[in-house]
């Protein structure tokens, strides 16, 4: 009998699937040059400094942690509370799907498992959703 893999989110599974910290950074940087040419993106991709080699570590060391590896956003750059760090843009549904959009983007040129794709697209769908709802408890509504 063959031994069944771990399931993703248990451990450093999902960290292993995603090919460590070296498949992570791809991911990264697939990511960010999806947002650089990717016309939906465009606002999202306004959000960010030119100079992307600073988003591009803090995603990899989050995502990192995150994922059940090695905790380096904190090592490097101290606690995080996703919607509050994303609290001073203008998030709405249209910049998380655009978000959400260059992941998928990003994750699908990965070789990972099909198993680890779908679960790890519906993971980040969390943190996305979870950004757009903090965002409308403390953003005012706007007059039409």
């Amino acid at each position: 009998m063959t031994p069944s893999p771990p399931l993703f989110g248990t451990a450093d599974a999902s960290y292993r699937a995603a090919g460590g910290i070296e498949g992570i950074r791809r991911l990264v940087d697939d990511f960010y040059r999806i947002m650089d040419t990717w016309e939906p993106a465009r606002t999202i991709r306004q959000m960010h400094r030119e100079d992307l080699t600073e988003s591009r570590d803090k995603l990899a060391c989050f995502l990192s942690g995150w994922l059940g590896g090695p905790k380096l956003f904190q090592e490097r750059y101290g606690s995080i509370s996703i919607p509050m760090f994303h609290a001073s843009w203008p998030i709405g549904d249209a910049e998380r799907d655009a978000w959400i959009g260059c992941m998928a983007q990003a994750i699908d040129l990965q070789p990972y498992a099909p198993e680890f794709k779908e679960y790890l697209l519906r993971q980040l769908r969390v943190p996305a959703e979870r950004i757009v709802a903090v965002q409308r408890k403390t953003t005012p509504e706007r007059p039409s």
